[in-house]
C-alpha cells in the first residue's frame, strides 16, 4: 500500500513537472539581419522617442555615466541585484538581431528572443497593456539608436531563483496579459493619462507595495512603497500631504519638478521627471495630472487648501521667534533662510516645509535623504538647488532638525529612533548629481 502511495505521488509530481515545463517553454525566435536604419519612417521614430521617455527606458537601461540604453544599471531587489541589459541595436550584445515579433514578445510577455523568461524587474506586466502601434514605434526608435557593444554585469540572484524557467510560476500567480481597455465612463484625457500611467509609465511599480514574491499588491494600488531607500508616497487620498494633489499642482510637479504647495522633486523621482517625462508633450503630462488628481480625489478636497496654506505660513517663521529653543536656533541657522515664506502664498523657489509630504510621512526617510545628499541642479526644479549637509551636520543635528520640524510643522506623532535612521541613511546615501 505504501509503495503504491509513493509511486502515485511520484507519478503525480512528475506529471505536474511536465505540465509546468510545457507551460514555461517558449520557442526561440529566429535572429534577423539588423534592420536598415533608413527603413523606418521619421514620424514613427519621433513617436517612439516620446514613448521611450514615457517609459523611462533610458533611466533604467543607462548606467551612471555610461552610453545611453547600453544597460548596466543595478536594480536592487530583496532577491539580489538585477542588471539592466543593452537595448541598443548592437547585433551581438544588444537587440540588433531582434525582429519586431521578438521585441513585442519581450515587452508583453517577458520572454527574450532566445525563449528565456525575463525577471519581473522588467515591468512587462505593465508593458503588456501597450497598444500595437506604440510597440511598433518603440521598436523603430530602439532600432535607430547608436549601437553600443556592452555586456551587463552578471545578476546576483542566488540559485535556484536564478533559474529563469521558474519565472513561469511567478507569471501563473501574478501576470495577466492584456491591452489597456479604455473606461467609457471617463473622458478621453483621463483615459490617456490612465494608459500612460498603467502601461508605459508603470507608475505603480514604485508607488505600490509588493508582496514577499515581489509582485505588486493590486488591492493596495498606489498606496505607497519604499524604493531605493526612499519612500514613494501614496498617490491616492491616503497621501499625507496637508494639501491635496490637484491637477494644477500635479501638472507643475510632473512638468517642471516643483509644485508651489508641495515642494520639489528629489531622489528616484528626479530622473523620471527630467529624463523621462520631459519627452512628453504638455497634453500628455496634463492627462497624467488629470488621472492622478482623480486617484487623490483632489476635486472633493479643495475646500481645505486655503486653511492648510494659511496654517503653514503661520508656522513658517517659528524658528526666528523661539530663541530659547536650541533646535529652533539650529533650524534658523541651517534652513530658514531658504524656506521661510511671508505669504500670502508660498513661493515655488522657497519650498514651504509645513506643506511638504516628507515631514508628514510615517518615517523620516525622505527628509533625512534630502538633508544628507541635497538636491543638485539636474534633480530639482528650475533654479532650485539645495546643498548637501552631510559634512556640516552630525547625525544628532539632523535628528534634532527632523524632530523639531515634525512637531512644529505637522500634527503627526513624533518619529522614533531618528538618529539611528540618519546613521543608516548616511551609510547608504548617494551624493546629488549636478
Amino acid at each position: 500500500m505504501l509503495k503504491r502511495i509513493v509511486i502515485g505521488a511520484g507519478s503525480l509530481g512528475l506529471a505536474c513537472l511536465l505540465v509546468f515545463l510545457a507551460l514555461g517553454w517558449r520557442p526561440v525566435i529566429a535572429p534577423i539581419d539588423p534592420p536598415d536604419r533608413t527603413g523606418f519612417p521619421t514620424d514613427l521614430i519621433a513617436k517612439g522617442e516620446v514613448l521611450a521617455g514615457a517609459g523611462y527606458c533610458a533611466v533604467c537601461h543607462t548606467r551612471p555615466g555610461g552610453p545611453t540604453l547600453a544597460g548596466g544599471t543595478g536594480l536592487r531587489t530583496p532577491f539580489g541585484t538585477i542588471y539592466s541589459t543593452n537595448i541598443t541595436p548592437e547585433p551581438e550584445t544588444g537587440i540588433g538581431r531582434w525582429s519586431l515579433e521578438a521585441f513585442a514578445r519581450a515587452m508583453r510577455e517577458g520572454v527574450s528572443r532566445d525563449g528565456s523568461h525575463l525577471f519581473p524587474a522588467f515591468p512587462y506586466d505593465h508593458f503588456a497593456k501597450i497598444s500595437d502601434d506604440d510597440v511598433k514605434a518603440l521598436y523603430a526608435y530602439m532600432m535607430t539608436r547608436p549601437p553600443v557593444r556592452a555586456v551587463a554585469p552578471a545578476n546576483t540572484i542566488p540559485f535556484p531563483l536564478n533559474i529563469r524557467l521558474l519565472q513561469e510560476g511567478w507569471k501563473i500567480l501574478f501576470f495577466r496579459e492584456g491591452r489597456y481597455q479604455p473606461d467609457a465612463s471617463r473622458s478621453a484625457e483621463w483615459n490617456r493619462g490612465a494608459y500612460l500611467a498603467e502601461s508605459l509609465g508603470h507608475c505603480s511599480g514604485c508607488h505600490t507595495p509588493r508582496n514577499s514574491l515581489g509582485a505588486e499588491k493590486t488591492a493596495d494600488a498606489y498606496a505607497g512603497a519604499t524604493i531605493d531607500n526612499w519612500i514613494a508616497p501614496a498617490l491616492t487620498d491616503a497621501n499625507p500631504s496637508p494639501v491635496p494633489w490637484t491637477e494644477t499642482e500635479l501638472y507643475s510637479f510632473l512638468r517642471n519638478g516643483v509644485a508651489p504647495l508641495h515642494g520639489v522633486t528629489a531622489g528616484p523621482m528626479s530622473p523620471v521627471i527630467h529624463t523621462g517625462l520631459s519627452a512628453l508633450p504638455d497634453a500628455d503630462v496634463r492627462a497624467l495630472a488629470v488621472y492622478f488628481a482623480g486617484l487623490d480625489r483632489a476635486a472633493s478636497r479643495t475646500g481645505a487648501v486655503d486653511a492648510a496654506v494659511k496654517d503653514a505660513l503661520a508656522r513658517s517663521g517659528l524658528g526666528s521667534t523661539q530663541e530659547y529653543d536650541p533646535d529652533a536656533r539650529l533650524y534658523a541657522g541651517a534652513c530658514m533662510g531658504c524656506h521661510y515664506n511671508a505669504g500670502p502664498t508660498p513661493l515655488a523657489v522657497r519650498p514651504e516645509l509645513a506643506l511638504n509630504s516628507a515631514l508628514a510621512l510615517p518615517e523620516p526617510t525622505n527628509f533625512i535623504n534630502v538633508v544628507l545628499s541635497g538636491i543638485g541642479r539636474a534633480e530639482g526644479g528650475p533654479g532650485l538647488v539645495m546643498p548637501s549637509y552631510a559634512a556640516a551636520l552630525s547625525d544628532g543635528d539632523i535628528a534634532r532638525l527632523a524632530a523639531y520640524l515634525r512637531r512644529t510643522c505637522t500634527d503627526k506623532p513624533p518619529w522614533t529612533d531618528i538618529e539611528k535612521k540618519v546613521a543608516v541613511a548616511r551609510a547608504q546615501r548617494t551624493p546629488n548629481r549636478d
